[in-house]
């Protein structure tokens, strides 16, 4: 429980009990006189205060903890008896004979402990609604702190959920780069030296830059820009790579990565019928809020390279929509016997 919400919690009790302990005082004074009206709400205000504070703070959190509230039940209906016993004490010890006869004609006449007993049944309402009182505002403050604690777990579980996703994307293509590099490096020392580069600047930006929940546009854009780059130096001539970027304002916030799973599927499942170059087509355009992200790539089943987590980029790009993006996007995919294409739109925040 955090101190904000622990003294929000104790300047409540205080007020209430204050109030209490007035009202109390004010229904005394007439029959009683100041002095001895003081004496009977003190009395009867501490007695309240320690068996209800017992039994709020103390009773009740251990039972939600430990779920067992047909005991607290039995433990609350102990404490209530106990407490009108209090009550009744302290009318008996301040009830004189002439006192008796004003305020109680009809048990003017009884024994002490018959007295006792009448007062005792009086104040069983009394002590029900002040014990009441007080667990009511002790279940109300622990049913919010159980309610402020799931939203922060739910919460944490979402942002470990898009981490995992987010962690998925970075291995995978790093070592699809340095293993291009490697082999570059046994034939074209110059193309891998300028593919090094390139890669570098990808891995500054996802180390540096991906830890962030949002990200400006421009950034994510010419990361973006950088791995279409990266692509077009490791397959050549072998394939048709174009890209089209219109961005009104790179100030945006976006979540960083979201879209790199789709770029990596375009290349890595890019097919080519013989004698024919695949292609890859990219457009990306921003207009006032909404971003409209579409990549096309040649696809053919008879041709298509064969892979083991075929749909996996897909399955995670949907995943971190729904919970980064819910109601925010739309996800369009279309496959035909020549090409698959994937459409996203955003609302930018």
């Amino acid at each position: 429980m955090t101190i904000k919400y622990k003294n929000r919690h104790w300047i409540f009790l205080i007020f209430f009990w204050f109030i209490l302990g007035i009202t109390i005082w004010a229904q005394l004074i007439a029959d009683y006189g100041i002095i001895s009206a003081i004496r009977q709400s003190g009395l009867i205000l501490l007695s309240s205060i320690v068996l209800a504070h017992f039994l709020s703070d103390v009773m009740l959190p251990k039972a939600l903890r430990k779920n067992k509230m047909t005991l607290f039940a039995v433990q609350a209906f102990a404490v209530v008896l106990l407490l009108s016993l209090c009550l009744a004490v302290v009318y008996a010890a301040f009830s004189d004979s002439q006192t008796r006869n004003r305020l109680y004609p009809e048990e003017a006449n009884m024994a002490p402990i018959e007295f006792l007993w009448a007062r005792f049944c009086g104040s069983i309402p009394a002590a029900l609604l002040i014990c009441g009182t007080a667990c009511g505002l002790r279940f109300y403050q622990e049913h919010n702190v159980i309610e402020r604690n799931h939203a922060e777990l739910k919460q944490v579980h979402l942002e470990a959920q898009i981490k995992i996703l987010q962690d998925q994307i970075n291995p995978h293509l790093m070592f699809n780069i340095l293993n291009h590099i490697h082999i570059l490096m046994q034939s074209n020392v110059e193309l891998a030296s300028v593919l090094l580069v390139q890669f570098s600047d990808i891995l500054r930006y996802q180390l540096y830059e991906c830890n962030k929940e949002y990200v400006p546009l421009h950034l994510e854009i010419k990361y973006l820009k950088d791995l279409i780059a990266v692509e077009e130096t490791r397959w050549g001539n072998e394939l048709e790579v174009k890209s089209k970027w219109n961005i009104e304002d790179g100030h945006l916030q976006i979540v960083p990565l979201l879209l790199v799973p789709l770029i990596e599927n375009a290349f890595k499942h890019v097919s080519r019928l013989p004698n024919q170059k695949g292609y890859v087509h990219l457009s990306c355009e921003q207009i006032n809020k909404q971003l409209i992200f579409k990549i096309e790539n040649s696809y053919t089943e008879q041709y298509k390279i064969p892979s083991n987590n075929q749909g996996l980029g897909l399955e995670n790009v949907k995943k971190r929509l729904s919970i980064q993006y819910p109601e925010k996007h739309q996800l369009d995919i279309e496959k035909t016997d020549s090409d698959f294409t994937v459409k996203v739109t955003l609302d930018l925040k």
